[in-house]
């Protein structure tokens, strides 16, 4: 069984390499054979010292990880792994597009072995606003030929490897860094599968009756926390669970499936009026345990699970009731939830998450049934 299951997999996978000269995948940047997603370059940013180190290895002559393309139907390359080394490359000799519109030329560092690179740049320019053109110190022609004769290897994704493919090998390339979380990765598999979708499950994301529900700060936005507990949500209400996937692995798989159905308009609008209602009810308090008449604890996945999905798997019944009889509705059953027997079963130490979804989902469907 198992060396069938992956020989169909293997099936799935057509691959090349190829060894590349920086200059040679510039000139493919420029013609668009090459693309990058100029929202990932928002999603993944480096640090000028990280940058500047990057610009120093190829000076020094140090050999570059592999980057990762997947050749679309066109024969044309989409970058899937390599976003930062290719775009500081791109950054730093002036050619990086946002747009149509150039991003400013970056400015290097001094660096541990070349402390010269204080203020180098690929050629002097008036679109560096923060350093003086007097200041800026171009690279040598000698230096820039360097750069661009560096070669670097290209692994290909071939068709007829299938989308799925595509997105399944961006996250494994990119799961071992440090650079993106677990929700970051997910982000940019939404933009490759729906750019649309994703702005769409954003912007429900960052509004501020979501966050106050669901009590998230600042340190946490900046983690994608946000993003992550508004996919979970999703996923919970639209895409069944069989208790095969590891639960990270089942959010990375509904991510997709979610982004490829591409039903913005009305995920948005089912994050919305559930939010709104429970905001309604007790705003921060709303998933939160109630005990001895008050409300206790942080806000955890057991409230998201069973109160806020319950009550969007039930949303247009509890609608109907009317506005004071809906709210007045859910505010009951959130504070009896807590002294219901099962709880214990949802939240008992060493509980694995695999098990307790398939408590908490369909006890909240259950529950929030008016």
């Amino acid at each position: 069984m198992l060396i069938n299951e992956i020989e169909e997999a293997q099936r799935l996978v057509k691959t090349d390499a190829y060894q590349m000269s920086i200059g040679e995948i510039v000139t493919m940047y420029d013609n668009k054979e090459i693309t990058i997603d100029p929202e990932f370059q928002r999603l993944f940013r480096w640090e000028i010292g990280q940058k500047s180190k990057l610009i120093e290895s190829l000076l020094l002559g140090i050999p570059l990880p592999s980057i990762f393309v997947f050749e679309k139907i066109d024969g044309t390359w989409e970058l899937i792994d390599g976003l930062q080394r290719v775009s500081t490359i791109l950054e730093f000799m002036g050619r990086l597009r946002e747009g149509e519109e150039l991003r400013t030329p970056s400015v290097l560092d001094a660096t541990k072995y070349l402390p010269s690179l204080h203020n180098a740049v690929w050629e002097v320019s008036d679109r560096i606003s923060d350093v003086a053109e007097s200041d800026q110190s171009p690279l040598d022609k000698s230096l820039q030929l360097a750069i661009r004769r560096s070669r670097i290897a290209v692994e290909i994704l071939k068709r007829p490897s299938d989308d799925q493919t595509k997105y399944d090998l961006f996250q494994r390339l990119n799961a071992g860094g440090t650079q993106a979380n677990p929700q970051e990765l997910r982000n940019c598999v939404v933009l490759m599968i729906n750019s649309e979708y994703y702005r769409h499950i954003k912007g429900a994301a960052e509004q501020s009756v979501f966050q106050t529900v669901l009590a998230v700060n600042d340190d946490q936005r900046e983690k994608q926390r946000h993003m992550e507990l508004a996919m979970r949500f999703l996923a919970h209400v639209e895409v069944p669970y069989d208790g095969r996937l590891d639960v990270e692995e089942y959010i990375d798989e509904s991510s997709v499936t979610l982004a490829q159905k591409g039903n913005g308009i009305d995920d948005v609008s089912l994050i919305n009026r559930t939010f709104s209602l429970l905001h309604e009810v007790a705003a921060g308090d709303a998933l939160r345990r109630f005990e001895n008449g008050r409300y206790t604890g942080r806000v955890g996945l057991v409230g998201l699970e069973v109160i806020a999905v319950g009550v969007a798997n039930n949303l247009v019944a509890i609608e109907a009731l009317g506005d004071q009889p809906a709210r007045d509705f859910i505010k009951d059953k959130i504070k009896t939830f807590w002294q219901q027997p099962e709880v214990t079963s949802f939240t008992s130490p060493g509980l694995r998450g695999t098990v307790r979804i398939q408590r908490t989902v369909p006890f909240g469907k259950m529950w929030f049934a008016p």
